[in-house]
């Protein structure tokens, strides 16, 4: 527990400065233009964690939406509920809308990350097209998708938008924004809601830094499709990876 105490303590100290949460686009900023110029230069050895049926790649990026939820829906719940009580001095029901109200950002997130991933598969197929070997004698077909070209063992080229890059990135920054509302909650120390929101607080943090060192192992990996391919930032511009 005094582990954990201290751990906690630790990361409120730093996010409280707010250096962390402003420093963090432009760390993303630069993990992409390092990681699409290494790319690019072939400096970057193939290693395991490239593989993309690596644990970390099949039980965490690929569910990284899931993680993020399942640890920011207590947090939201239990701080706002506790702020709402001990600083705005609002009661049971107030407290409960204000925390329906703050889990709302949960939906917008989600919404935004289905949206965001619907529109780069479609610049992919919009500016795409199939590369396959037509058979004798027949008319080359069009293909208006890149999965009806990988139905007929075709490579699709065209811009191909990084959205597990996006994700991991919105989710870091996602969840910076939301713990910053423990600059202004003050708990007791002997408290179970101060060791139960320390356990959720550390491992959000844990999840970030996961976030944040698969984002250029990610850039980085060999893919199998030819023609470009686009690395996408929330909130920092489109940064352009291309490789022929």
């Amino acid at each position: 527990m005094e582990r954990l105490e201290r751990s906690g303590r630790w990361l409120r100290a730093a996010l409280a400065r707010g250096r962390v949460r402003r420093r963090l686009p432009v760390l993303l900023l630069a993990i992409a233009v390092l990681g699409s110029a290494l790319k690019d230069s072939d400096l970057v050895p193939d290693t395991p964690l490239q593989n993309k049926r690596n644990p970390l790649n099949v039980y965490f990026v690929k569910l990284a939406w899931a993680w993020t939820l399942w640890l920011l829906l207590p947090f939201i719940t239990l701080t706002t509920y506790e702020l709402a009580q001990s600083k705005f001095l609002y009661g049971r029901t107030k407290s409960a809308l204000l925390v329906l109200r703050r889990l709302g950002a949960l939906l917008v997130g989600t919404a935004v990350w289905y949206l965001c991933t619907g529109l780069f598969l479609y610049v992919e197929n919009l500016t795409g097209e199939c590369s396959l070997q037509g058979k004798p004698g027949q008319p080359p077909r069009l293909y208006a998708s890149k999965q009806e070209c990988h139905q007929d063992s075709g490579v699709w080229n065209g811009f191909d938008i990084s959205g597990h890059c996006f994700l991991l990135s919105y989710c870091a920054m996602m969840i910076l924004e939301e713990v910053a509302v423990l600059e202004a909650l003050s708990i007791d120390h002997t408290s179970k809601l101060r060791v139960v929101i320390n356990v959720l607080l550390v491992s959000l943090c844990f999840l970030t830094g996961i976030w944040v060192f698969i984002d250029p192992i990610r850039k980085e990996a060999p893919r199998k499709e030819g023609g470009f391919r686009l690395t996408s930032l929330k909130a920092l511009g489109t940064t352009a990876d291309r490789s022929v």
